[in-house]
Order: C-alpha cells, then sequence, then structure tokens
C-alpha cells in the first residue's frame, strides 16, 4: 500500500520506519529541508516513561493561578482572541478532575512504557547514535512538602510495577555528585533508573538515512496546505513547494504527524483534533572543561525544568507558553533557563555563549496523544503527543503500523476511531 506521512519530525519518521517495516511503500512530506527540525529540533531530551503523568491534574489550576502576571513563569497564558485557545483550557480544566487525571495517566505510562521497550528493540536493530544517555532521571525537589507528596505517589507507583526510588539528600547526591553545588537547596528526589535521555535530533535525522536506505522515500521542501476529500476517504493533499509551486500528492493511506499544525488541516475534512501549541524553550550550553555539569538527566521540579547532558552539551529546557502559532524568542524566559541552571550548578559550562530555541509542542488537554483511525477511511492520526513526542514516538509508530495493518497493537490503550 502508498502511505503518505505528513511530518518528518520524530513521531513522523518512527511512523515511516515501522509502516516501510510492514512492506508499504512510504513517502514522508516536510516542509523543512531535512528530518526533524523542528519540535524534534532542540528539546529536553528525556525519554521520561516513567514519568508520563499529564499536565492536567487537581493540583494544576491553584499552580496556574499562583503563576499569573510572571513573565517568566513555567506556565504562561498569553489570552488571545482565538476561540480555540479558550476551548482548550476549559477542557483542560476540565481534565484536572481526579477520575480523568487517573484514566490519562495509565493511558500516557501504559504507552510511554511500551514505547521505551519499542526504542531499545530499534536501536539494538540499528545501532543507532544519537548521544544516548542511560543514566536513569533523577527528579529534584526544593520545597519539602512538595517532596513529601512525591513520595506518597511514588509508593502508589511501586505498587503498580513503576521503579520509583524515592531519595534522600545523600542519595541524590550520590546518584548525580553535581547536585553538591546546590545540596542546601534539596529536599529530596524520586530517581527512575530505567528512564534514560538522549538527543531526538540526532535520533530522528540517523532513523531517517535508515528508513530511507529501506527504500522511504523523503520529499522535503514541500508544505502541506489542504487534504483532498471525496465522500468517506481523502484522495490527496495539495502541497506547494519552496518555489511557489504547487503539486498534488496521492496515496492510499495517509498519516497525520504534523504536530501542532495538524488541527488546521484536519478542520476542513471535518475531522477533530484536540490539539494546540503549546510553546517550550530551550538553552543548550557548552560544557566545555567545566566539571559541575550533571552527568544523570534531572527534572527540576521547582523551576518546571530539565537538565540533560548531551555528550559535551547541557540541554536545559521548559517552560510551557500558550501564545499561539509564534516561535519568537522571549529573552526573559530564556535567560530564566539559564539563571536556574547557574544557581544550581555554578561549573555547569560556559555562560557564553549559549544558544536558545523555541519549539510548538502539540498538546492536547488530556496531554494523551491521538492516534489511530478517523472519520476518513484511509486518513490516521499520529499526534498531539505534548512534551512526550520523544518519549513516545516509537510506540505510537509501532501501535499505528499495527492499526493500519487491522493488527491488535500490543499496547493497552484507547485508540481514535472511526
Amino acid at each position: 500500500m502508498r502511505v503518505a506521512v505528513l511530518g518528518a519530525g520524530v513521531v513522523g519518521v518512527t511512523a515511516a520506519w515501522y509502516l516501510a517495516a510492514d512492506g508499504h511503500e512510504v513517502t514522508v512530506l516536510d516542509r523543512q529541508p531535512a528530518a526533524g527540525l523542528e519540535t524534534s529540533f532542540a528539546n529536553g531530551g528525556q525519554i521520561s516513561a516513567s514519568h508520563a503523568e499529564p499536565w492536567a491534574n487537581p493540583d494544576a489550576p491553584r499552580t496556574i493561578l499562583k503563576w499569573l502576571g510572571r513573565e517568566d513563569a513555567p506556565l504562561l497564558f498569553r489570552l488571545r482572541a482565538d476561540p480555540r485557545q479558550w476551548l482548550w483550557g476549559l477542557a483542560f480544566l476540565r481534565e484536572c478532575l481526579p477520575a480523568r487525571t487517573r484514566r490519562n495517566t495509565i493511558q500516557c505510562l501504559n504507552l510511554a512504557l511500551y514505547s521505551r521497550d519499542c526504542l531499545r528493540a530499534l536501536c539494538a536493530e540499528t545501532g543507532i547514535e544519537y548521544d544516548r544517555n542511560p543514566r536513569g532521571i533523577l527528579q529534584i525537589y526544593t520545597d519539602a512538602g512538595e517532596f513529601e507528596r512525591a513520595a506518597e505517589g511514588a509508593a502508589m507507583m511501586r505498587d503498580s510495577g513503576i521503579d520509583r526510588e524515592v531519595a534522600v539528600v545523600d542519595r541524590c547526591i550520590a546518584i548525580e555528585p553535581a547536585l553538591t553545588q546546590c545540596r542546601e537547596r534539596l529536599a529530596g528526589g524520586i530517581f527512575t533508573a530505567s528512564d534514560e535521555a538522549g538527543d531526538a535530533h540526532a535520533f530522528t535525522q540517523a532513523l531517517a538515512a535508515r528508513a530511507a536506505a529501506r527504500g522511504v522515500v523523503f520529499r522535503y521542501g514541500l508544505t502541506v496546505d489542504t487534504l483532498l476529500r471525496e465522500g468517506d476517504a481523502l484522495t490527496g493533499v495539495r502541497c506547494r513547494r519552496t518555489a511557489g509551486d504547487v503539486e498534488t500528492i496521492a496515496a492510499d493511506a495517509y498519516v497525520m504527524a504534523l504536530g501542532s499544525y495538524s488541527p488546521l488541516l484536519l478542520r476542513p475534512v471535518g475531522v477533530s483534533c484536540a490539539v494546540y501549541p503549546v510553546k517550550g524553550y530551550s538553552a543548550t550550553i557548552d560544557v566545555g572543561t567545566h566539571r559541575g555539569a550533571p552527568a544523570v538527566s534531572l527534572t527540576d521540579i521547582g523551576a518546571k525544568i530539565v537538565l540533560t547532558r548531551l555528550g559535551n552539551r547541557l540541554r536545559v529546557a521548559g517552560t510551557a507558553e500558550l501564545s499561539g502559532y509564534s516561535t519568537d524568542l522571549n529573552t526573559v524566559r530564556c535567560e530564566a533557563l539559564a539563571r536556574r541552571t547557574f544557581e544550581l550548578f555554578p561549573d555547569a559550562g560556559e555562560r557564553s555563549p549559549i544558544t536558545y530555541w523555541s519549539g510548538l509542542r502539540p498538546a492536547t488537554p488530556s496531554n494523551v496523544p491521538c492516534i489511530g483511525r478517523t472519520g476518513c477511511r484511509n486518513l490516521f492520526l499520529d499526534t498531539g503527543h505534548g512534551t512526550l513526542g520523544w518519549t513516545m514516538a516509537c510506540g505510537s509508530g509501532r501501535a499505528l503500523a499495527d492499526v493500519i495493518a487491522g493488527r491488535a497493537p500490543g499496547v493497552a490503550f484507547e485508540f481514535t476511531h472511526a
């Protein structure tokens, strides 16, 4: 079968890989000149399968209210005259109800853990190099009350088979000696040894090269403008070349993996997709000859940022800004990442220059991605992964290939249905 995958980020490329493995004739379309140049380009790097709980939880509304008015707040709503933003926000509040949070947590954890297994199998098969950091993920807490609540939650997760170790300060420092620099700030941590990290951009480009060698065709410099629907199926996609020429590409099946841009194309053909862009920021710091950069991937719960060692670079990422489709850099928010890093780790790396970046995370109100069939019989979704695109990409692609083939996916997940 001819399959057109729309989007060459980590989600689209992994889907293309598994579809090609099933023997399909796969073409990937992307407006960029290469794979992984948008949301997959400079994200936090964590493959946080055991920490896949959704943002939408009973504590979220109170926390958001606390941050109102702060330009450097970890979560910032810039209210716009955009009904989609308001509807998304209302739906997010609904997903904060305890019963919905429990359901969404199970969904996200199941897919994330499955995806981690798929990633490891894929890496064993291909030998892909991407600055993999297998040392686990340590969540650090600077607020004692927050740490106590997290310790209680970790106990419940262990009862469900999730390996979360509650770590007192001395244990945190044993796991990551660089934390000695901020010992007096620490209340404790939660460590998951089975989680890992790596450069999503390097992985995406390496997998795209292997997929191309397997026969996948990558058409870069093509912006997908319109989905063409007749009756209950798509007949093609209208694309615009970088030079301005228009081309229509037809296939037997289509996979929507365009992240935040997915709903803009789906709405005109009558397919709903509750995705809204949430802008995130990152700072990439050259470690150089400094010895104070952490080697274990960390999540700073107080500042809502992650710090991941990628070779001789330290990637610091976080913040969430609902401000539409702009990827403009906000200096205040960029500088907040660097400031927090050097407050905790004064000898982490070179303070200048620091490379800043922003990207649009395709978030659903529940944080559960949209994967599976639609009302168009030959249109499938693989989008809406929010902050967990790198974490869930391989599992999503593998499961979607199963759905398209009519097989039962190997993960307990509520897929979308026609």
